[in-house]
């Protein structure tokens, strides 16, 4: 196999994105992240002892996995993906435009890359018979969650939301997110009534990471309690909510850390 240049790749990237308006938060906050995935794919990486050919393969994925998000950024200022699938665009745009030659000169990955990036955004991976695609696509899937958490605890609730945090924090958590919590699954987008319950099932992101390390990554930046804290709930049937929440979520972390 052909090695893979990250720091070239990274300098493409770059290059890329010169055709973006890095002023738009969104578009911003969307770099920021690509580089956080990537920083949170190396930690993976490095905990679970991986091969340096998965590493560098695992980098270049996390590099390129949202590429989409800045079309999509750019035409409608928005993340919903009902709109613009981002993960299909990135592969189209990779892959049947060829914009994968200025990333890595050797077509060895691609398929895996390909994989790893369409279903990056899925609720649930499908059954993948192929060790490499599914170490992989598992890999970039903890690596984005993992800097959702970080994005979610520091950023803007404003930029993220499009609405007052005063706004937010009045809501209600409905009852079937909650009850997803109970049950140790992720929420489906369809299942969000509120704004709360967008900002339960970021939190939920946890039920379906697949290392030890991704755990371990969680409990070292505090990031359950982090992204909970960020808001004063003010109905008591919402705190309510949010402690049984961060109660559920922690020990959860804490005994998948532990392996």
């Amino acid at each position: 196999m052909a090695q893979i240049d990250i720091e070239h790749a990274k300098k493409e990237f770059d290059k890329y994105l010169r055709d973006f308006d890095l002023g738009n938060p969104k578009i911003l906050l969307k770099k920021v992240h690509t580089y956080g995935v990537v920083k949170a794919a190396d930690y993976i990486c490095t905990r679970e002892e991986l091969k340096p050919e998965d590493r560098d393969l695992a980098l270049l994925i996390a590099l390129l996995h949202d590429i989409g998000r800045f079309e999509q950024l750019k035409a409608y200022n928005s993340y919903d993906d009902n709109r613009f699938d981002h993960a299909r665009f990135g592969v189209k745009l990779l892959f049947e435009e060829g914009k994968i030659k200025d990333f890595i000169s050797c077509r060895d990955y691609d398929e895996v890359i390909r994989q790893a990036i369409a279903l990056h955004s899925v609720y649930r991976l499908p059954e993948i018979q192929d060790p490499g695609v599914l170490l992989h696509c598992r890999i970039i899937r903890d690596a984005d969650k993992l800097d959702n958490f970080r994005v979610k605890s520091v950023d803007s609730l404003e930029a993220h939301f499009d609405l007052p945090k005063e706004t937010i924090q009045k809501e209600t958590v409905s009852d079937n997110v909650l009850q997803a919590v109970r049950d140790h699954r992720c929420v489906r987008r369809e299942e969000r009534k509120t704004h709360l319950d967008m900002w339960i099932s970021y939190m939920a992101f946890i039920f379906d990471l697949n290392f030890p390390s991704s755990f371990c990554f969680i409990q070292e930046h505090d990031y359950i309690n982090r992204c909970i804290d960020r808001m004063d709930y003010s109905e008591k049937n919402t705190k309510d909510s949010m402690e049984e929440v961060r109660r559920i979520c922690l020990d959860y972390v804490q005994k998948k850390a532990e392996g």
